[in-house]
């Protein structure tokens, strides 16, 4: 696939873009107000046509849809329904009910989508709907005809509950879509900040020659959550935290700190090197992680009683190759913790310092320099390093340089990590979604030493 992510074309070829579960959680938050912000921002095809899906039981005409739409734009979007493009946007949502061996209604809603477009406008399923009906969903495009080679279908995670069920439903997807259409998001991967780690690594040459054991002690990668379950316990007490954000988000952030410069940052070569740090990870060593679960986890509508789903998980893994060898990485996330972050922090081995003995009276012994990367939206960078203060005497006092994103860039044209995704599954480039079997069998490897799940 050629490298086309420094010239994306305005707008994608046109589409009929097919939402499945899309009156659930996903959709009202992300994916309904996402694809509105990019029909503002003029990113979305010059004809297209989003049909809301769910199961055949579910009773709601178009007009319920569009109103349940605004809804969800006029909570959760940065632009709201009021500005002027939201009867453009509007006129383009429809809704057809489908479940397996019941696609009439959704057949002939695309086929009127398609006709209304003209010519042959490509179809994007988004399936964002509960795992366990993964398998079955895309039985159901394959059966219906539904699923064309112009069509390409976006997967949520988890991509299955262990290494076996990944590959289950890996061949459950070949068995309708060639690989190069299979898009499994990951909205992580989607972030500008997260992005912005290779940007950072490869593209300033004060950075990358110390971006190894040599100098860097420690990496950690913390992503605590203040949210508890919040009515999700269907999903949740059976995914945990570590299915839910270690085994995906987490050691996805992870690949792109370690990986090696890829030849160029298409699909193939980023996806290349992301494998190769996964291969070199060591087994996870079960008295290097810790789980636990939040306080009223249990009292939690929907959970059992005796459930022993975590929501908290903090570990130790390592890279053993010739960069990373004997640096431990720690990552953690948990729910309903005392603070929200998305943070990447390098800490560097500290220099010697028994010349400054006399001087350091209010820092701490163990102070390290550190790079700390704030992924959340909009996203910073800060050096932490001493420095003298100001005065007569060799006084050393903590610094910081920040480099924020918000501060610094147009941060109102930034996308959303599923915004971005959404754009760059209709133009077919999956250099920021996850591969199909090579990483997946590389972590379940790693998983299953350690005596644990692996997810998708």
């Amino acid at each position: 696939m050629p490298d086309n992510r420094h010239a994306l074309p305005k707008r994608p070829a046109n589409h009929v873009i097919v939402l499945f579960g899309a009156t659930g959680d996903l959709a009202k938050r992300k994916l309904l107000p996402g694809l509105f912000r990019l029909h503002v921002a003029g990113l979305l095809p010059r004809e297209y046509h989003i049909i809301g899906s769910a199961p055949a039981s579910a009773t709601m005409t178009d007009e319920q849809f569009r109103a349940h739409a605004k809804q969800a734009c006029a909570e959760f979007s940065a632009t709201k329904p009021d500005d002027r493009s939201w009867p453009d946007y509007e006129r383009r949502l429809s809704f057809a009910a489908a479940g397996p061996g019941k696609t009439a209604n959704l057949e002939a809603a695309v086929q009127r989508a398609e006709k209304q477009i003209g010519g042959s406008p490509r179809r994007l399923f988004h399936l964002a709907i509960p795992p366990a009906a993964f398998t079955s969903m895309v039985g159901m495009l394959g059966d219906s005809g539904l699923a064309t080679d112009h069509s390409r279908v976006i997967v949520e995670k988890p991509f299955g509950t262990d290494l076996a069920s990944a590959r289950v439903l890996n061949q459950a997807l070949h068995a309708v879509f060639d690989e190069s259409r299979v898009f499994r998001i990951d909205h992580f991967l989607g972030k500008e900040s997260v992005d912005n780690i290779l940007a950072f690594r490869f593209a300033n040459g004060m950075l990358e020659p110390s971006w190894n054991r040599a100098y860097i002690s420690y990496v950690q990668i913390d992503v605590p959550e203040t949210l508890s379950i919040a009515g999700r316990a269907a999903f949740y007490d059976a995914t945990g935290a570590y299915r839910d954000m270690i085994a995906t988000h987490l050691f996805q952030v992870m690949a792109f700190v370690a990986m090696e410069p890829p030849v160029s940052l298409s699909a193939g070569p980023l996806r290349d090197e992301k494998f190769k740090v996964f291969q070199m990870v060591k087994p996870l060593d079960v008295r290097h992680v810790v789980r636990g679960q939040y306080e009223g986890y249990r009292s939690e509508p929907g959970v059992a009683a005796d459930s022993q789903t975590d929501t908290m998980v903090a570990l130790r893994a390592e890279v053993d190759n010739w960069r990373w060898h004997g640096v431990p990485f720690f990552l953690r996330s948990g729910k309903s913790m005392g603070a929200s972050r998305q943070v990447v922090t390098l800490g560097f081995h500290q220099p010697p310092m028994q010349i400054f003995r006399t001087y350091r009276r209010d820092i701490p012994a163990d102070q390290r320099n550190e790079i700390v990367i704030d992924f959340a939206d909009p996203g910073s960078i800060t050096i932490e390093f001493l420095a003298k203060l100001p005065g007569p005497e060799m006084s050393l006092g903590q610094a910081e340089m920040v480099f924020t994103y918000k501060g610094s860039f147009a941060s109102a044209h930034a996308l959303d990590g599923y915004e971005r995704l959404i754009l760059y599954a209709m133009i077919g480039d999956q250099s920021l979604f996850t591969s199909s079997g090579r990483d997946r069998t590389a972590v379940g490897d790693l998983h299953a030493a350690a005596g644990e799940p692996a997810a998708g």
